[in-house]
């Protein structure tokens, strides 16, 4: 009975740390509001309101950014601070841009700890944070950011090191979830709806800018070039003496003497006339005006000759033209090549085998949009990238797929709309055609005013149709069997 005990005691245990691993270490679903859970900044300049909405379309809710043109700063606080130094450390959310993003912020901010007595109303852009992750755009700036602020252990100061390749941010108003996957062999891998975008090592100086390890060396800062150092390649060489021929006033251009007036050049002809078409206005008074003179125009007489006027002899190019004298350059025998400053240790630099990452005590989102309708929603840290592509397949897939096929359907319709406007476009066309034909004259107006009000209203296309068909076989009708009688619409 004893070991039957045992057995189960291991079973319910081995269950209860599976359910336990398969927990998120938090998840804000935002399914019960914000309200007394997260904290809004006190401070005057962020004077954004947050809402509590649902996503457009759908019966989830989200955290809303509900003006343009605002800052915006709220808070969440930690139960327990999350460590990320110890094994996979999973950062997500969702956030759906229902009216786009043209310049602004979407992102998060994972917060250290703060100071004893801090204040969750204080939270602001100073607030220090450990990691700054998320979608980002303006102007030239398109990126989901993802920065880490590390401490320099021989300064004591932080530093902000920035992913050098982030992917950018999807252009369409469709929820998407970001994730950040931070494993325990310094590789964080940034993923957008599931796939991955980008993948970087903490420690390569090639993934980070700056990098996390400073230069063993750095340019000696004290140091100073040389009065006599030389950083010229090439000098003019001091030996060489301008040739005696050479002429340095010697014009670009001379006049060519062998050039000869081309036959048939009207001499006594000018290039302009006056236009003998031109008359003065009624209303030119020459006092007021002055004498007045017709507007010149090209004389006619010229345009079959070679050229009117005085005849004047071209320029050419001067062959004995070589312009100022340079001595030729040669290589400097003094050159000792670019000065650069000696390298010295550098004070700031430190070994490191894994980023000394600072706990995240609370969750902030700090930022300044020109657009509203930025729905932030599960939020998320696990530390176990199944739960989290779990909760996204739960949780952001049947929205996605939902908004995706609306877009498509959305998108076919335009085009549909666009082909009919072109048929419409086409019909009208034939219509003013009909109009203009002559035994048509009495019905025109009518027929006009008909195309008219279709033009206007571009969706009873088939009714203007059916009205311009009554016409045409009302006057064939009445052109074969008679009747004079206008047709009444």
């Amino acid at each position: 009975m004893t070991g039957g005990r045992a057995v189960l005691l291991l079973v319910v245990s081995a269950l209860f740390a599976q359910i336990y691993a398969s927990d998120p270490l938090f998840h804000e679903s935002f399914d019960e509001g914000f309200q007394g859970s997260w904290i809004v900044s006190g401070k005057e300049e962020y004077s954004g309101v947050w809402k509590h909405e649902k996503s457009d379309g759908h019966e989830d809710y989200g955290l809303l950014v509900s003006e343009p043109a605002r800052k915006y700063a709220i808070v969440k606080e930690l139960d327990s601070p999350v460590t990320l130094k110890d094994g996979t450390v999973v950062l997500q959310f969702e956030v759906r841009l229902q009216n786009g993003l043209e310049c602004g912020g979407a992102y998060l901010k994972y917060i250290r700890p703060q100071e004893a007595g801090w204040d969750a109303k204080e939270f602001d852009n100073d607030t220090p944070y450990t990691i700054m992750f998320g979608p980002d755009k303006c102007g030239s700036t398109n990126k989901v950011h993802f920065i880490l602020k590390h401490k320099n252990p021989k300064t004591g100061k932080y530093v902000e090191h920035h992913l050098k390749s982030p992917p950018s941010v999807p252009y369409d108003k469709l929820s998407h979830v970001y994730t950040a996957i931070l494993k325990p062999d310094n590789e964080v891998r940034i993923l957008v709806d599931g796939e991955e975008k980008s993948k970087a090592n903490f420690l390569s100086a090639d993934d980070f800018e700056p990098a996390l390890i400073p230069s063993k060396t750095i340019p000696d800062p004290d140091d100073k070039k040389p009065e006599d150092w030389d950083e010229r390649a090439k000098i003019p060489d001091p030996a060489a003496v301008k040739p005696d021929d050479w002429d340095e006033d010697a014009p670009t251009e001379i006049l060519d003497e062998e050039a000869t007036k081309p036959e048939g050049w009207l001499d006594d002809e000018p290039e302009e006339v006056d236009d003998p078409e031109a008359a003065k206005p009624e209303d030119w008074d020459d006092e007021e005006d002055g004498e007045w003179e017709a507007p010149k125009i090209d004389n006619p007489k010229c345009e079959e000759a070679p050229g009117c006027g005085e005849w004047k002899r071209p320029m050419k190019q001067n062959p004995a033209y070589k312009g100022k004298w340079h001595a030729p350059m040669i290589d400097n025998p003094a050159y000792k090549g670019i000065w650069k400053p000696q390298e010295i240790p550098n004070p700031e630099y430190f070994e490191l085998d894994k980023p000394d990452f600072d706990p995240i005590a609370a969750i902030g989102i700090e930022i300044w949009t020109m657009q509203d309708g930025i729905l932030f929603d599960n939020i998320l840290i696990a530390d176990d990238e199944k739960v989290a592509t779990a909760i996204l397949e739960k949780t952001w897939k049947p929205k996605f797929d939902v908004e995706k096929e609306k877009q498509k359907a959305e998108e076919a319709a335009a085009a549909d709309s666009e082909d009919l406007s072109e048929f419409q476009k086409k019909i009208f066309s034939v219509l003013y055609k009909i109009a203009d034909i002559p035994f048509l004259e009495p019905y025109k107006i009518k027929i006009i005013d008909v195309i008219e009000k279709g033009e206007k209203q571009p969706n009873i296309t088939i009714s203007i149709l059916a009205s311009a068909a009554v016409i045409l076989v009302t006057v064939l009708f009445r052109t074969l069997f008679g009747g004079k009688k206008p047709v009444d619409l």
